[in-house]
């Protein structure tokens, strides 16, 4: 339940302060008075979206609070707990929300005010002709609290949707697959014919410069050969020397050093022999580098060993291809079991709506002709849709007739303003006992009506503020006096600026304002005889 609005340099509004009670209270005052003003700070503090326009003009800070009480679940709802929502707004356009001083998100705050409050304004009239918002009534009334059911679905359908995407996609790949089928596996037969090796391009290319380079090697070689082992060669004269008698660790390294040269010469002589001059070995050595540069050209690589990843690429994706159709029967025989479920699942949400209609048309029906509509009919049509939806497979309409022997239509199509008005009082009244919510504010619902019907209409909101607290803003003195308190809400000059006020009205100041109300700003006697009377009643 709201029990405090604290609003500071909102629009006209500079400081207010107001205090909420239990049952159903009425905002009344003139128009342009700011009713709209505090309704708009209090969607702020609800998650709205913030704009620094709202901000007073001079001022740099917007803050705007609301005080909600929670019944603990004592039957005697004598204990609560405090929830408070603040909302701050910058001029420079930053904006922060808080609950119980903590700090939330724009979004965990909408969450929780759809828990605490409906704010229900003239242009949700509008919603009526929404299919999902008349779906969502009767979900109100089907389930109520026990939403198990539509959670059961909606998890079925997000696994669903997911598994048909997944087919989906498989199938797509599989046709691309099929379609490349044929070059992806001449790709792979073409570089399976190369027979690649991994290292075989270095090898080739150092083989290529040595085959091209063969007679220097051979003359270097020779050469170095000729200076380490000839008979007055390097490895000769270091044999030759004596150190013994001078230094013994001297002596064992230069025998080391003369053991490593003539390994070294050793090996100089079989890479001599090795290397020969052979111009078709060179060929065929030119010829296969020539062979993978071909290759790399046409694949867009830029080594042999890419090549080589290539090939075995192309090897599963062929394999692969050939495993499409395994899969896809897989998949396909997984999301029929799942369709199963959700078909199921959807019959059950499908069953409990067509449940509630009798009572819902009986409740809305009856109500409507406590209203004026007295040859009303509504119907709520359920019928399947061709595809599953997040909300199952009903499409659902509420049809609407006002007239004695005129056939239902869809409520957009046929229902007027004022109709519109009554019709929406009658489902708000007849979901607000299944919706848990403690809070309903009506804002002007009451647009085209007048005289009795008006006050029906404020005995539905009496009755609704048995069970919740009711906050309805309105222009009718039949509604303001069904109210347990009233409120006015007024302009005011200042040295400063004009600004919006609202305070509580004592009873003969509620007689002067609903007198005003009924004759103008000056109440004549009988207007307040008047007055007093609807009070009374």
């Amino acid at each position: 339940m709201l029990t405090h609005l604290h609003i500071q340099n909102y629009a006209l509004i500079s400081h207010l302060d107001i205090d909420f009670g239990e049952g159903f209270s009425v905002l009344t005052g003139e128009t342009g008075a700011g009713k709209s003003i505090i309704l708009g700070a209090l969607a702020l503090v609800m998650g709205n979206r913030a704009d620094t326009k709202s901000i007073t003009e001079g001022e740099s800070l917007c803050i705007i609070e609301a005080t909600f009480t929670q019944p603990d679940g004592d039957s005697d709802n004598s204990h609560a707990s405090e929830l408070l929502i603040r909302r701050e707004l910058h001029r420079n356009g930053r904006s922060r929300s808080f609950v119980n001083d903590e700090v939330v998100s724009q979004a965990e705050l909408k969450q929780l005010a759809a828990r605490l409050i409906d704010i229900h304004s003239q242009h949700e009239n509008l919603l009526l002709g929404d299919d999902s918002f008349q779906l969502g009534i009767v979900d109100a009334i089907a389930f109520g609290k026990n939403n198990e059911p539509l959670l059961n679905y909606s998890t079925l359908y997000e696994r669903y949707i997911a598994l048909r995407n997944d087919l989906s996609r498989l199938q797509e790949e599989a046709r691309k697959a099929r379609a490349d089928a044929d070059y992806l596996c001449f790709q792979r037969d073409q570089l399976a014919e190369a027979q690649l090796r991994e290292g075989e391009e270095d090898e080739l290319t150092e083989e290529a410069y040595r085959l091209n380079h063969a007679e220097e090697i051979q003359t270097n070689l020779q050469g170095a050969i000729q200076t380490l082992s000839a008979e007055r060669g390097i490895i000769s004269l270091l044999h030759n020397i004596r150190l013994e008698t001078a230094s013994k660790e001297l002596t064992e390294r230069l025998e080391s050093v003369r053991i490593e040269l003539a390994d070294i010469a050793d090996e100089t002589q079989r890479l001599a022999e090795r290397t020969e001059i052979n111009p078709q070995r060179l060929a065929e050595v030119e010829e296969r580098i020539s062979l993978i540069d071909t290759l790399k050209r046409k694949h867009n690589v830029q080594t042999a060993d890419e090549l080589i990843a290539l090939l075995h690429s192309l090897e599963k994706q062929c394999e692969h291809i050939d495993s499409y159709d395994e899969e896809i029967a897989a998949l396909q025989k997984e999301l029929n079991k799942l369709e199963q479920l959700l078909a199921k699942a959807a019959d059950c949400l499908t069953t409990q709506r067509k449940k509630c209609v009798p009572p819902i048309i009986l409740a809305l029906t009856d109500n409507l002709t406590k209203l004026g509509i007295r040859h009303a009919k509504v119907d709520v049509a359920i019928s399947p849709l061709s595809d599953y939806t997040p909300q199952g497979k009903d499409d659902v309409q509420f049809l609407f007739a006002a007239n004695l022997n005129q056939t239902p239509r869809r409520v957009s199509e046929v229902a007027s303003g004022g109709e519109m008005s009554r019709l929406m009082l009658c489902i708000k009244a007849l979901i607000a006992s299944t919706n848990g919510l403690p809070t309903i504010i009506f804002d002007e619902i009451d647009t085209g009506v007048s005289g009795e019907i008006a006050a029906r209409m404020g005995e539905i909101m009496q009755q609704m503020a048995h069970s919740r607290q009711i906050i309805a803003i309105t222009h009718l003195p039949q509604i303001a006096a069904m109210g347990d308190a009233q409120y006015k809400v007024y302009k005011q000059d200042t040295d400063r600026r004009t600004e919006t006020s609202i305070r509580l009205l004592s009873q003969d100041e509620r007689i002067e304002e609903i007198a005003s109300m009924l004759s103008g700003s000056t109440p004549t006697p009988a207007a307040r005889d008047n007055a007093l009377q609807l009070l009374r009643r």
